[in-house]
């Protein structure tokens, strides 16, 4: 097998959830592209190391099999802790960078402050008391 064999985690990302189209679609669409921002995000040389540390407990968060609401369990709807994660992450980050200096790494075509909130939002009152669970498990409360 060679590497282009291998497809990006963003790929399986799209590929994922590009199907979905159940009750959370309107954000849950969302999700690989700020998980790309992350990524891409990571590369940025001024970057503060306790920051780095949040973006790289958001990617991971995504990769790990058994989470607070695994993939594997409940499909496309196993995503949302992952994208109010990521829309947690990337509120800390706005706060100290802005949206406007972080809309240089979106690659959506929609607002990215309108994206985070929405995806905010919206998985936190899907999520409800299991917002604090998901928080606790990748260490940032």
């Amino acid at each position: 097998m060679t590497a282009a064999d291998f497809k990006d985690f963003y790929d399986v990302l799209v590929e994922n959830l590009e199907s979905f189209n159940g009750e959370y679609a309107s954000f849950i669409d969302h999700g690989p592209k700020l998980f790309k921002l992350l990524a891409d995000f990571l590369g940025y040389e001024h970057l503060k190391s306790h920051l780095r540390l949040k973006i790289s407990a958001a990617i991971a968060y995504y990769v790990v099999p058994m989470d607070v609401i695994p993939e594997t369990v409940y499909g496309a709807y196993g995503y949302i802790d992952d994208i109010f994660i990521t829309a947690y992450v990337i509120r800390i980050l706005a706060d100290v960078y802005g949206y406007e200096f972080l809309s240089e790494y979106w690659e959506g075509e929609e607002d990215l402050e309108e994206v985070v909130e929405l995806c905010y939002e919206r998985s936190k009152e899907v999520l409800r008391e299991k917002t604090t669970d998901v928080l606790e498990y990748v260490g940032l409360i």
